[in-house]
């Protein structure tokens, strides 16, 4: 027996998703860009799973715009935002994003777009006034909904009040990155309003390639690519209709499950947390505590001093538990996590952090097997 603990890099293919996915590529022989009989079909599926989505997620149908997942959907915000705002509009960001924005925010600054990173807190939180404070003058303010490193999380809702009081209508656009939180926490835009927020797919157990922007309140944007004019001309490109049609069964799954997945997640991640106790002391929790109802629920982030991460997450998957030693974007990289140099933590002890992370699928006879694989490969590396 295997234990998957890694849930946060990719979740499975839902039974679900996967019997709409085939019943849509059985279905479908036409572009749904054609005015022909199977070009409307592919089109009528397409608007169902825009209406299926848009009503889960509480926003407007037009405010969808599919790509093919969270990382296009966060280089279209944030290149998109500020190539419509004109000039050198410039950007906030945190320490702590994907590198699916912080990469482009790097890319921004070194053609002029100023570009202000705003540091965390000890649990992976930027302080919501220095926020605002840095945001003076400035386009677009991208903050994630949910760190996929750590569990951290930023109250948006208070975050987008601020803004609102400090500059009223000329406040800058808000993107968040809410890939993480989708299925997991209770996810509420409207509520949130913010005016942009990514979002993908196979973190929920739809099929990887799929993924949305969504853009509230026709936020203006400028397209990354040029071609024809699908998603309202902002993502041209003949659309991924049977993985949109998957996509939107899993949507609906993931926020009628969520609380429920919630509070299966915590108790299996407060188990995987007394078992790394009872073998190794001295682990450290990294991110929020576990108590706080704020942190993503599926999510343990541990340092393991004196243990590169790589190397630890070699050894468990040989003993039969798989986990990370961070973001799965960046495995193969040999420098430390920046979301653990952002905590501050130094090179050497961000190099030793370990990720689990549970899913919907994760069974309490699979977690009593990550424990005691734990605490075999931990006991021996103590």
């Amino acid at each position: 027996m295997r234990a998957h603990l890694d849930h946060n890099a990719t979740t499975a293919l839902r039974s679900e998703a996967r019997d709409a996915l085939l019943e849509a590529l059985d279905r479908l022989a036409g572009n749904p860009s054609s005015v022909h009989t199977s070009g409307r079909a592919a089109r009528a599926l397409l608007d169902d799973a825009r209406e299926r989505i848009a009503g889960a997620l509480g926003v407007q149908e037009d405010d969808l715009l599919f790509t093919s997942g969270g990382t296009e959907a966060n280089n279209l915000a944030l290149a998109g935002a500020l190539g419509a705002s004109g000039g050198h509009a410039a950007l906030v960001t945190t320490a702590v994003e994907h590198s699916s924005v912080l990469e482009p925010a790097r890319r921004l600054a070194s053609s002029g777009h100023p570009v202000r990173v705003v540091a965390v807190d000890g649990a992976g939180r930027p302080d919501i006034a220095e926020v605002v404070g840095a945001a003076a003058g400035t386009a677009l303010v991208s903050v994630m909904a949910a760190n996929n490193e750590i569990g951290s999380t930023c109250d948006l809702r208070a975050l987008v009040a601020a803004l609102d009081e400090r500059y009223g209508v000329d406040r800058p656009r808000v993107h968040t990155d809410a890939v993480q939180t989708l299925g997991k926490l209770p996810l509420d835009l409207a509520a949130w309003g913010v005016d942009l927020a990514s979002l993908s797919g196979h973190k929920i157990g739809a099929p990887v390639g799929v993924g949305v922007l969504v853009r509230r309140r026709r936020t203006p944007l400028q397209p990354l690519f040029l071609g024809g004019g699908q998603e309202a001309a902002l993502r041209p490109g003949t659309e991924n209709v049977a993985g949109i049609h998957a996509f939107a069964v899993a949507v609906e799954l993931a926020v009628h499950e969520q609380p429920v997945f919630a509070a299966r997640a915590r108790k299996h991640v407060e188990k995987l947390w007394r078992g790394v106790q009872d073998s190794l002391p001295d682990a450290r929790l990294l991110g929020p505590p576990l108590e706080d109802p704020r942190r993503l629920p599926n999510t343990l982030s541990i340092l393991v001093a004196g243990i590169d991460g790589r190397t630890l997450v070699a050894r468990l998957d040989l003993a039969g538990l798989e986990a990370s030693a961070g973001s799965a974007c960046a495995s193969g990289s040999l420098e430390p996590a920046h979301v653990l140099l952002a905590l501050g933590l130094t090179p050497s002890e961000a190099r030793a952090g370990l990720r689990l992370s549970t899913g919907r699928a994760t069974s309490d006879t699979e977690i009593a097997h990550a424990v005691e694989i734990l605490s075999a490969t931990l006991g021996k590396a103590s």
